[in-house]
């Protein structure tokens, strides 16, 4: 097992995805030690940060890292994207004729990803009634479709996400606390950019030379002026807003050095 103190690589590579998660920072190195920990146990993790932090990247990281990405799929589902009253059958399937349109059965996203990986993005979104059988999934290992009398067993690790604080929706009475708990063996917390500026020069390299390939460009990196203007700036939308300023940036300057006036911010236009 490599240990925080051996552990000094900026990139935490995400096996077979060509992807990887950037940091040198302490936490960022903490993190990358943590994960590595947590890649081959069972235990449920939640990971909680703002948008555009990279919540999906260290899902990957999760699953591809372990043993279950030799068993099973990683199967992605955001609860804020799907109708709560579709969310269910999604989750846990259905039989034929359970409901209006039901015409075949469905397997549902917790046996697809039997032996694998369930991402749950944004749980904090999903209705009181649902997160009750999502505690009884997590806690029996079993799911029963809608409109089943039987249930059905499933091996499946839960990695769920938030950009919510959990405990306060708890105490709001919007998010079961039994579930919180159980939801939360290995919480994981992951920072904004604001919170680790010094990582910001090492990933716009990173994403700049990702968005080369993507466009066939040539741009070797950014002048100092320019990396002090990306470190610089607060990235409420983070990880995100950062790769999609390079990006726009990119698209008008696609060969040599990005220098600060070439940066796009926001709306603006090239000049």
């Amino acid at each position: 097992m490599v240990t925080l103190e051996h552990y000094v690589e900026p990139e935490y590579q995400i096996s077979g995805t060509g992807k990887a998660i950037i940091g040198k920072t302490p936490v960022m190195l903490q993190l990358f030690d943590y994960l590595n920990r947590l890649t081959n146990v069972p235990a449920t993790v939640l990971l909680q940060g703002e948008t555009g932090t990279g919540k999906e990247l260290f899902a990957q990281a999760l699953h591809h890292n372990g043993t279950r990405s030799t068993t099973g799929p990683l199967v992605v589902v955001n609860c804020a994207q799907i109708p709560s009253e579709l969310l269910e059958s999604i989750l846990f399937g259905h039989v034929r004729g359970a409901f209006t349109g039901a015409i075949k059965d469905a397997r549902g996203v917790f046996r697809t990803a039997d032996r694998g990986t369930l991402f749950l993005d944004e749980i904090s979104e999903m209705s009181f009634p649902l997160q009750a059988k999502i505690l009884r999934a997590l806690q029996e290992g079993e799911v029963q479709p809608v409109g089943a009398a039987r249930v059905e067993k499933v091996d499946v690790r839960v990695v769920a996400a938030t950009n919510k604080d959990l405990r306060g929706e708890v105490k709001a009475g919007r998010f079961r606390e039994d579930l919180y708990y159980r939801l939360s063996v290995a919480p994981i917390r992951i920072p904004p950019l604001r919170e680790r500026r010094e990582d910001i020069p090492l990933l716009a390299e990173y994403i700049l030379n990702r968005l080369n390939l993507k466009y066939t460009a040539t741009a070797t990196g950014f002048s100092r002026q320019a990396l002090e203007a990306l470190s610089q700036k607060e990235w409420n939308g983070n990880i995100r807003e950062l790769e999609n300023v390079i990006e726009r940036s990119l698209i008008f300057r696609r060969e040599g050095e990005l220098a600060e006036d070439d940066l796009l911010f926001g709306f603006d236009l090239p000049r």
